[in-house]
């Protein structure tokens, strides 16, 4: 077990993110965040949803798609309520103290905050220990953004 989890994590270290020039605040792949998907979506229906670029606005210097105009309006009421933690990285890595990208299928719902991860193996690991490592990322967050 010791043996996966060090291979995942050398995995993951291999696709962090570069950030000697610091990183943006919101993970975004061609500049859009959740790479498209509408994050009112994962609380309302429970699942990953693609967002349209008819319903979409700018939000912390990315793109946000949603599903329809209701989840839009919702998000611009209270995107708090709604983004992703960690700026859309992944949270297991922010809790390890790096970032990295994620994957929109790889999500978590905890204590009414969603968390995204880098893969849905990752997640698994993730949920091991869902409350230590979001103590362990809440007390990183940002710093790895600036390293």
């Amino acid at each position: 077990m010791l043996t996966r989890r060090l291979l995942l994590a050398t995995a993951l270290a291999a696709f962090a993110l570069p950030a000697a020039a610091g990183e943006p605040p919101i993970f975004a792949t061609s500049s859009l965040a959740i790479q498209g998907y509408d994050p009112v979506a994962y609380f309302s229906e429970g699942r990953p949803v693609e967002g349209k670029a008819a319903h979409q606005l700018m939000w912390m210097g990315a793109t946000w798609r949603f599903a329809s105009a209701q989840n839009r309006d919702a998000f611009e009421r209270n995107p708090q309520r709604y983004a992703p933690q960690y700026g859309g990285y992944c949270a297991y890595a922010a809790s390890q103290g790096y970032v990295a990208p994620t994957d929109p299928s790889a999500f978590t719902i905890h204590d009414g905050k969603l968390y995204l991860n880098f893969s849905k193996s990752v997640r698994n690991i993730w949920e091991k220990d869902v409350k230590g490592h979001v103590t362990a990322a809440d007390a990183n967050w940002p710093k790895p953004l600036k390293k």
